[in-house]
């Protein structure tokens, strides 16, 4: 059956995004909101399936709780994201459209946007390449976390690409919002992690639920900024601005 109501996270690398689909999940009533195309785009390979219209029932089980809200986390990324729209045409519930914001809509209806973004984006890349150097993406909040040496890991090349990378990304997904017209519920890490149950209340009042009566876990994942994480921040703020008269921080 098609959801009642659907919506997308959209999010970079970093932003918070692991740790609010988990809550929202954790209500019980926000949907299933998993990277369900966190994979390569020939989604009936992945998810073995033999026909679009099976696997698009197969799709809104998956992120659907029984109240009918369907969820979705996203990371915006070309060529993925053009190739994903592709696939998503054929499916039943997507109207004989070339626009890839009514494909989307199409495909998951009555649908809400959520922007997962993140202020500071040299903080934001700095833990995207230690994530890359160390493996440790997220740890969950009742497991303890693995030594790993950085000591010779900090990269002003690679944390500069990804600087860049991130914004670029970001940019994608404001296209994509400006060819629809439209306006996301914007969600910033910062003040996530300063207000975690406000922040997923919020989010439930944005899709018309019921978020005073809404049980939602404790956070599920261990922040992992440290002194390494602080260092590099530093580090990269200032070679990033050598030889500027005018500096931003």
């Amino acid at each position: 059956m098609q959801p009642t109501l659907s919506y997308t996270i959209w999010f970079t690398q970093r932003t918070g995004s692991t740790l609010l689909y988990k809550a929202l999940e954790s209500t019980g009533v926000a949907g299933v909101p998993r990277e369900w195309f966190n994979c390569p785009p020939d989604l009936l390979t992945t998810f073995r399936r033999s026909s679009h219209a099976e696997l698009q029932e197969y799709l809104y089980k998956l992120g659907s709780t029984p109240n009918g809200v369907f969820g979705i986390s996203h990371s915006y990324y070309e060529p993925h994201f053009s190739q994903l729209t592709e696939t998503l045409q054929n499916f039943p519930a997507c109207p004989p459209t070339a626009k890839r914001t009514e494909v989307w809509e199409g495909v998951f209806p009555n649908h809400r946007h959520v922007f997962m973004t993140r202020r500071n984006k040299i903080r934001l890349a700095v833990s995207w390449w230690k994530a890359i150097q160390s493996g440790e993406w997220h740890v969950p909040d009742n497991e303890p976390r693995k030594p790993v040496d950085l000591s010779d890991k900090y990269s002003f090349d690679a944390i500069n690409h990804l600087y860049n990378e991130c914004s670029m990304r970001e940019a994608g997904i404001q296209e994509f919002f400006a060819e629809g017209g439209i306006t996301p519920l914007n969600i910033f890490y910062e003040d996530f992690i300063q207000n975690y149950e406000g922040t997923v209340r919020t989010i439930l009042d944005h899709f018309e639920l019921d978020s005073k009566s809404a049980t939602i876990a404790p956070p599920a994942l261990t922040k992992l900024a440290d002194a390494v994480s602080e260092e590099w921040a530093q580090r990269f703020r200032q070679e990033r601005q050598n030889g500027w008269t005018n500096r931003g921080w």
